[in-house]
């Protein structure tokens, strides 16, 4: 089969490769779709960061070259021996997230902070291929109603999900957005969706602040303006600052920035991949302020079906589908130009895409 394989930064191959037979407790799934996500496009441009390249995974047991793509869905081919609940022809979102089920991590059921936490098409082979053969607890059966068109968007809406989880996010709260990829707009989308009184979406594109006023957004912050950004946004507040601001950027300067535009006792999530960071603890601690990290998500992907199946449009933030012999060209490196590419979905082969 074909899969685009990772041996190196700026060094992504479309390859014919073997399709791993299922083996206990696995499963083989025909990717319909498999998006290109923040993380991909990192180790495609200058990784490794996160993907093993000495020693292996003690989950998955792989190492590079290793075949990329955690964000992707399509239909069972094949289960191995000890799989129940599933059977070919079935229609499925993969929710990657490797766990090793006995950590306390796991015992507890927080499996996206397992001990050995790791993402297949990360820290294994992943769906940028014809064919992908995973742990069959990663994978959720999905009704006739849910398209795989909107189940390709579960795994990025599943980070924003749980993103709001942890905020607490109550009706009527304000929030604010910083960083209006495809994270930062579903979580515009989905905190829309959950009542928030005021969405405040802030970025230097044109094109994504117009996509965030189409999917939820109350208010647009081009932080290109000559005024500082937290007055802006406390501007939209009365002048008393949200209370939520998601930082979904990973910089120090966003970081203040939401700090800035936050009220006294509220909350900021930092849902972007950043370094290490400085910050005023005494402004911190005088305005009670909480900092609230979130990873991955768990047991979000049944809510996701809910929502797809009460109309909400995941895929609204999928600027374009590219076949995967055209994945470096037409996905990394359009992606790394900038310009109006949100997600940029791979179709490898079909695997029971609806004509």
């Amino acid at each position: 089969m074909k899969a685009a394989v990772w041996y190196g930064a700026r060094d992504v191959r479309v390859v014919d490769v073997e399709v791993a037979a299922p083996g206990p407790g696995e499963a083989t799934v025909a990717v319909a779709y498999c998006g290109i996500c923040g993380s991909d496009l990192h180790e495609y441009a200058d990784g490794p960061h996160a993907i093993p390249v000495t020693e292996p995974h003690p989950e998955s047991g792989a190492v590079a070259p290793l075949v990329l793509g955690h964000e992707f869905c399509g239909t069972v081919t094949e289960v191995g021996p000890g799989v129940t609940g599933l059977a070919p022809g079935d229609r499925v979102a993969v929710e990657p997230h490797y766990r090793c089920g006995t950590c306390p991590r796991c015992r507890d059921g927080e499996y996206n902070i397992c001990r050995h936490f790791g993402f297949a098409g990360l820290m294994g082979n992943g769906g940028m291929a014809e064919r992908a053969t995973v742990p069959a607890y990663m994978l959720h059966r999905l009704p006739d109603s849910v398209p795989l068109e909107q189940a390709a968007v579960f795994e990025p809406a599943a980070v924003s999900l749980h993103a709001l989880r942890r905020a607490a996010i109550r009706p009527g709260e304000t929030i604010a957005v910083l960083g209006l990829g495809p994270i930062g707009l579903l979580i515009v989308m989905l905190a829309a969706r959950q009542g928030a009184g005021r969405v405040i979406a802030a970025d230097l594109s044109p094109a994504r602040l117009a996509l965030a006023g189409r999917v939820g957004a109350t208010d647009l912050v081009d932080v290109r303006a000559g005024e500082g950004v937290p007055d802006l946004i406390r501007r939209a507040t009365g002048g008393e600052g949200v209370d939520v601001a998601f930082e979904v950027v990973g910089a120090e300067g966003t970081l203040g920035t939401c700090l800035a535009a936050t009220r006294k006792g509220g909350r900021v999530v930092l849902a972007g991949l950043g370094g290490t960071v400085g910050l005023d603890a005494f402004a911190l601690v005088n305005n009670e302020q909480s900092i609230i990290a979130t990873v991955g998500y768990r047991d979000v992907y049944p809510e996701l079906v809910r929502l797809v199946e009460e109309g909400v449009d995941l895929a609204a933030i999928v600027t374009s589908t590219i076949a995967l012999e055209d994945v470096v060209r037409d996905g990394f490196e359009a992606l790394l130009r900038g310009g109006d590419q949100i997600k940029v979905l791979v179709r490898p082969g079909g695997g029971g895409v609806r004509p």
